[in-house]
């Protein structure tokens, strides 16, 4: 010790300090446990590095990068999606494999639509799997589909679908440049004119009739016994109704259509109009009808009145 006592003089190469009494076992003992720890550090320094890479690494990232490449061309040449529409996804392809696939649609609620049509619209068939399907996806698919008005969609496990849907109810065809599609009540389009599933349906005809389809429909009430032999009904101008029965135009007023057709059924049943050589009626004023004839009926009468004109110059 120094007068400030302090430890004096230098450092053994052990690093105990000379005549500081530090015991000489305890210093033999520390030396001991390091010597392990610098042994194992020395020799993990000394290790080559492909000794310390895991066997086998390189290899399965030479496949990874071949796999990789492989099916980014695979995706960019467009066969990906040709095998993902002949074979389905592949998610829904390990389904199927499972036993999960879709074999069973049970579908309720239909009317119009056929099954096909259905399916069609769901986006389902035999490539679906249960599991992996949207049902509200496949809800607003339906939906979509302006014949259907609701529609709900459930999965029963392990491969069956239940879709439940109510269709809107057609009420009337409507014809409008050429173009037949089925309409419902409110004149909302909810189907083309595909088949013969509509042909016994009203048909109206021109610009708008649709809008107005309720109004055809009263016309057809006020016509009492003629109503059935109605074929068509033509919306003239967005004003008034020209209807089509058995081959004569029945040519309605602006205002008083309903008063008109009663005309036109006391004159039926009177006088047989309608059963005479004539292809119009023209109802649009209060006091008279006016008669077109046929072709051959007018030719005859005008051959008829020059008989007539004869005769009586005679």
């Amino acid at each position: 010790m120094d007068g400030g006592g302090r430890l004096s003089g230098t450092l053994n190469p052990a690093g105990n300090p000379e005549g500081a009494g530090f015991p000489a076992a305890m210093a033999n003992r520390l030396q001991g446990l390091l010597k392990p720890v610098l042994r194992t550090r020395r020799y993990r320094a000394s290790l080559p590095i492909e000794a310390r890479i895991p066997r086998g690494l390189g290899v399965a990232l030479v496949a990874g990068t071949i796999a990789t490449v492989s099916l980014f061309g695979f995706v960019a040449s467009g066969r990906y999606d040709a095998f993902i529409v002949e074979n389905g996804r592949p998610h829904d392809i390990l389904a199927r494999i499972a036993g999960f696939g879709v074999e069973r649609v049970t579908i309720s609620g239909i009317s119009r639509m056929y099954e096909r049509e259905v399916m069609q619209a769901a986006g389902i068939d035999w490539r679906s799997s249960v599991p992996f399907l949207d049902v509200n996806e496949v809800r607003e698919k339906l939906m979509a589909v302006p014949l259907i008005a609701s529609a709900s969609v459930r999965k029963l496990y392990p491969n069956e679908i239940v879709i439940t849907q109510v269709e809107r109810e057609p009420a009337a065809l409507w014809q409008k440049n050429g173009e037949i599609r089925v309409i419902a009540a409110d004149g909302t389009v909810i189907d083309e004119m595909r088949d013969e599933r509509y042909a016994n349906l009203p048909l109206v005809v021109g610009e708008n009739a649709n809008v107005h389809l309720q109004e055809y429909l009263k016309l057809i009430d006020a016509a009492g016994p003629l109503g059935e032999r109605v074929k068509a009904g033509s919306y003239v101008s967005g004003r008034r109704w020209t209807l089509k029965l058995d081959g004569v135009d029945i040519r309605l007023p602006e205002t008083g259509a309903n008063e008109a057709l009663a005309r036109l059924v006391d004159l039926e049943r009177k006088n047989q109009l309608l059963e005479k050589d004539i292809i119009a009626v023209d109802l649009r004023m209060d006091d008279r009808v006016v008669v077109r004839l046929t072709e051959e009926a007018a030719a005859a009468r005008a051959e008829a009145r020059k008989k007539t004109k004869k005769g009586a110059a005679t």
